[in-house]
């Protein structure tokens, strides 16, 4: 009975690593910097607290033009949002 709930812990960590590694897979030689992200954002009405790296992508922590805060992942290539945190 542990071994399979090690097995399974195992397996959902080894996925979730393999899900997170895929939300942004550009090599860092073709990221954009993240000032460009960050004054990208605020000409769309954002204000930006915090841009820091994560799963391979920028991931913003900010205040979007409705007011509403956000946590959001960004490819750093295209500055695409691919995701939210929360």
């Amino acid at each position: 009975m542990i071994r399979i709930l090690v097995a399974s812990a195992v397996s959902l960590a080894a996925a979730g690593a393999a899900l997170s590694a895929e939300r942004c897979d550009v090599p860092t030689d073709q990221w954009q910097p993240r000032e460009a992200l960050q004054k990208k954002l605020e000409a769309e009405g954002w204000t930006v607290k915090k841009i820091k790296v994560e799963d391979g992508c920028y991931e913003a922590y900010a205040t979007n033009a409705k007011g509403e805060k956000m946590e959001t992942f960004f490819d750093p290539k295209t500055f695409e949002a691919v995701g939210n945190d929360g």
